[in-house]
């Protein structure tokens, strides 16, 4: 099993194969280095802050003698399920993915530092019962910090990639809550009047993920939200939601929360 997360100080291991399934949280210390990602070459120095998807898609790492870092990885199907879907943190995500450097001064590094310390210190008190959500909340501060750092970035800077028009109009349609109903790729092509094919090849380059990605994240929160109301039946969720059968409706939960919307209400009741 893929660990949830993870902490090194090895600049020269941040693009493990085993880290696919994280999100990358670099922060340099002291010196400099450089990594190719998405084919431009990005150099880093000390108070650079490097957020990654999926790092083991950065190539060609090098360090100078010196260099030093601190980075924390985490699942990231763990990290998007803990803030709202239409927060900033999807709009980040894609600008993120286009330059994962973000310039800290000695306090914003600071305090990134603090995070990234809380993180790595409470990583193997994997024997309580409240670990995941413990780690969650540490994620979640550190998070929002980054926010912070990312958006005064993008205050400032100005993006002339055309092309990352038509991801925000995905994410307009997908804000208004239509993926409750329709989860197809082939509906939000039509929507945005282009193929499937266009529409899915133009989020990957822009994003980094897929257009189903984008549409599971927004569901999930309608999904989570119906099954927390015991006033409804699975099949009544199950028609509000446009599945076809209850079984569809069953197995869709299975692969999105990793088990069934009966085990998921069940996990919810006070334990003892």
């Amino acid at each position: 099993m893929k660990p949830d997360f993870l902490y090194s100080t090895d600049f020269l291991a941040m693009n493990a194969p085993e880290l696919s399934h994280t999100c990358m949280h670099l922060l340099c210390t002291a010196g400099e280095g450089s990594f190719v990602f998405n084919e431009k070459c990005y150099h880093i120095g000390k108070n650079d802050l490097v957020v990654m998807p999926n790092p083991s898609r950065a190539k060609n790492l090098a360090a100078a003698p010196g260099m030093q870092v601190e980075w924390f990885a985490a699942d990231n199907k763990f990290l998007g399920g803990l803030l709202p879907s239409n927060n900033y943190s999807i709009g980040g995500s894609i600008s993120l993915n286009q330059n994962p450097v973000i310039k800290a001064d000695d306090r914003q590094a600071e305090i990134l530092l603090e995070d990234l310390h809380r993180l790595r210190d409470r990583l193997d008190d994997r024997h309580l019962l409240f670990y995941r959500e413990m780690m969650g909340s540490l994620c979640l501060t550190m998070m929002y910090d980054i926010f912070e750092l990312h958006a005064r970035r993008e205050a400032t800077d100005t993006h002339s990639d055309r092309t990352a028009y038509i991801v925000k109009q995905l994410m307009d349609l997908l804000s208004t809550g239509i993926s409750r109903t329709e989860r197809e790729v082939s509906y939000y092509a039509e929507r945005l009047h282009v193929s499937p094919k266009y529409l899915s090849a133009t989020v990957k380059r822009v994003t980094g993920q897929s257009v189903s990605s984008f549409i599971d994240r927004h569901t999930m929160p309608i999904l989570k939200k119906y099954l927390n109301d015991e006033r409804l039946s699975l099949t009544q969720i199950a028609d509000r939601m446009n599945f076809t059968s209850l079984s569809y409706f069953s197995r869709y939960c299975a692969k999105h929360l990793g088990q069934s919307p009966s085990d998921y209400r069940q996990s919810l009741q006070p334990k003892g």
